[in-house]
């Protein structure tokens, strides 16, 4: 803004008549106060002015909006891990429930398998126990068969041997053996055992159904005589020529005193 003077410092005018005299408004400076130039740079201000708000409030606009994205992307984040931690959660609980199952599991098999070794091991002894019988089973069966064997083979000798004097004592001896109409029992008939009646008969019975004989019946009964001494000289020493001889004797004494 410029001040110019319209007189000079130097010169005067001269005064003029009240006609031609100037107004007091014509006498003042003339005063340029630049509106011109200040109502440009203001309006280019408020241009700038303009721009510069709708920048910031365009960029403040995107900073919200990526704010919003990102607070978006953050919240969808944290519901993918809360997701994630759930199914991980629930896959560690499986976990821990298969674990658990598998161990009660196991610690069953193992129980199981224990038993079935302990039955196992029983059986094993028990095994062991009836071939162990088993063996002296058969060791004593086989020294029964040997001992019947033995026995057999004793009998077939003495019985070659009681032949020819069984035909003596019958042929010679008055002696009849019978069948006493049981298994295993024969019964030995005597004649000529009584002075007094040579028919008269005097018998015996005598059961070999077990290792020792037996004197079963006897008729007449040899009440007083030794008859179990007798028969036990006959199954130690299995001569049954002189049991025969014995009992023959034993029926003539007894008939003599009245039997």
């Amino acid at each position: 803004m410029t001040f110019e003077p319209s007189l000079s410092t130097s010169t005067m005018r001269p005064p003029l008549t009240s006609a031609d005299a100037p107004s007091m408004a014509d006498s003042l400076p003339s005063i340029n106060f630049g509106f011109d130039d200040l109502r440009d740079r203001m309006a280019r201000f408020t241009t700038k002015f303009d721009d510069f708000i709708e920048k910031g409030r365009k960029r403040v606009l995107e900073e919200r909006n990526q704010f919003r994205m990102n607070v978006a992307e953050l919240q969808e984040d944290q519901r993918m891990k809360k997701q994630t931690i759930e199914t991980v959660t629930h896959q560690s609980a499986t976990h821990a429930q298969a674990l658990t199952k598998e161990a009660q599991e196991t610690s069953e098999m193992k129980t199981a398998i224990t038993a079935i070794a302990a039955q196992h091991d029983a059986r094993i002894a028990h095994r062991d126990r009836t071939r162990q019988q088993i063996e002296e089973t058969q060791k004593l069966i086989n020294q029964r068969l040997e001992a019947q064997r033995q026995h057999a083979q004793y009998l077939d000798a003495q019985a070659r041997h009681n032949l020819p004097e069984l035909e003596f004592w019958q042929d010679y001896l008055c002696l009849r053996i019978e069948g006493a109409g049981m298994e295993n029992r024969l019964k030995f008939v005597f004649t000529h055992v009584d002075e007094r009646n040579w028919e008269k008969e005097a018998w015996f019975e005598l059961g070999m159904e077990r290792r020792d004989y037996e004197v079963l019946h006897c008729q007449p009964k040899l009440d007083g005589m030794d008859v179990p001494r007798v028969l036990g000289r006959l199954n130690e020493s299995r001569d049954l020529s002189a049991f025969l001889k014995e009992m023959r004797l034993a029926f003539v004494a007894a008939l003599k005193m009245g039997h």
